[in-house]
């Protein structure tokens, strides 16, 4: 009887702390239990999921671990020169990078990498203070394969103190909240109240994600689990449905700039909703506004003449939003030619490239590479600004392609 009942004890121990491990482990998304997290897609939508999570919209941030970091590590890359005595040297540390300060060959300062933005063109970081996050001073950029000044940072002295607040994330994470504090300060002996957001770091879904694109999607998945023979999405909003400003809306959330008046959360929106609900533009999309290139691709591709006269051209006419834009601008040119057929170069034209190269480089004469005036940067012990540079999405004859038609 003893040993029935020592056997029965253990058995009801195992089940109890099976039970406790399985709700410990079952996802619990932080936008709310409407969301099933990117995870659950995968069972169904294999092919679609294995190029997302390679993507750089999924990229877009990311833990701060090795693996996920660009740039060069090795001696005489990983040093940047302020002056003579101030110097930033990345370093790794107990499986851990810094931006470790330098004076006089004296560490005075190191910050953790914890999150990074982007990782393609470039990449630039953050660390944790005070529950809010700070951009550091380097950044890695792929066009000269080097570190450089993170956008905006003075090359001639260290600054750490950038923060990188809630509205930064929604263009490059899925969720992030916080609440706001009242800090007490003293100032002309005065005892003030200044109004601080905190940021609660458990709430980040890193990137953009399956949800943040398509919608909540916990009774979708359980649906369709249920129901493998209903071929028909249920409980989510398919592309398909959404009319073409729908659908350019869902896209110019990140893609239409970040000069407009904030309405409500990024993050609030879902696809199908309007975007004037959500931010204000102070300028007119079509209008012959010059647009940096960076981060405007909606008002570039608005002011296109290709765009203005087609009825049903948007950004997935040319993207596929589950992968990276293509490297191979003959794909693209495909795209192009199913709507300029009739369209001949002249000869003056044709005497620069010949014509079977033409056919195939649309992209690359009339969406050419442009400097980017928003984001710029410096070299280590060089005083000459460099300009990040991407391909403009204002579809036109440049002076380049002047001869064509």
């Amino acid at each position: 009887m003893g040993k029935t009942k020592l056997l029965f004890a253990i058995a009801v121990f195992i089940i109890f702390f099976t039970s406790c491990t399985n709700k410990t482990e079952e996802y619990i998304d932080p936008r709310g239990t409407d969301y099933a997290g990117s995870e659950s897609c995968v069972q169904c939508h294999q092919t679609q999921s294995e190029s997302t999570f390679h993507s750089s919209h999924f990229k877009a941030t990311a833990p701060a671990i090795p693996e996920n970091i660009l740039g060069a590590l090795s001696k005489g890359k990983n040093i940047f020169v302020y002056d003579k005595s101030t110097k930033l040297a990345i370093e790794e540390r107990n499986d851990s990078l810094y931006q470790v300060l330098y004076k006089n060959s004296k560490e005075v300062a190191a910050h953790r990498f914890e999150i990074v933005f982007g990782s393609k063109h470039a990449q630039t970081s953050v660390y944790w203070r005070n529950n809010n996050t700070y951009e550091l001073p380097l950044s890695y950029y792929t066009s000269v394969k080097s570190w450089a000044t993170s956008p905006g940072f003075p090359a001639d002295k260290p600054y750490f103190d950038r923060k990188v607040v809630k509205d930064c994330y929604a263009c490059h994470s899925s969720n992030i909240s916080s609440r706001t504090v009242n800090q007490s300060s003293s100032e002309n002996n005065f005892l003030t109240m200044d109004a601080e957001d905190i940021v609660n770091k458990k709430t980040i879904v890193y990137g953009i994600d399956c949800e943040r694109c398509h919608g909540p999607a916990k009774k979708h998945a359980e649906f369709h689990l249920k129901n493998p023979n209903v071929k028909i999405a249920n409980y989510i909003v398919s592309y398909q449905s959404l009319s073409r400003q729908q659908k350019l809306d869902a896209c110019a959330l990140c893609h239409a700039g970040n000069d407009g008046i904030k309405i409500k959360s990024r993050f609030e929106f879902k696809p199908g909703d309007k975007l004037s609900d959500y931010i204000r533009s102070l300028s007119d999309p079509n209008s012959t506004a010059n647009f940096d290139v960076h981060g405007n691709q909606y008002r570039l591709l608005a002011q296109s003449k290709c765009f203005i006269k087609s009825e049903k051209m948007d950004c997935i006419t040319c993207h596929n939003p589950h992968e990276n834009a293509s490297q191979n601008l003959a794909s693209y040119s495909k795209i192009c030619l199913s709507c300029h057929q009739e369209i001949k170069h002249t000869e003056s034209t044709l005497k620069t490239m010949p014509a079977s190269l033409l056919v195939n480089n649309c992209v690359e004469c009339h969406m050419q590479k442009q400097p980017s005036n928003a984001i710029r940067f410096q070299l280590s012990n060089n005083a000459e600004m460099s300009n990040y540079i991407l391909r403009t999405h204002k579809i036109a004859i440049y002076p380049k392609a002047e001869n064509s038609k």
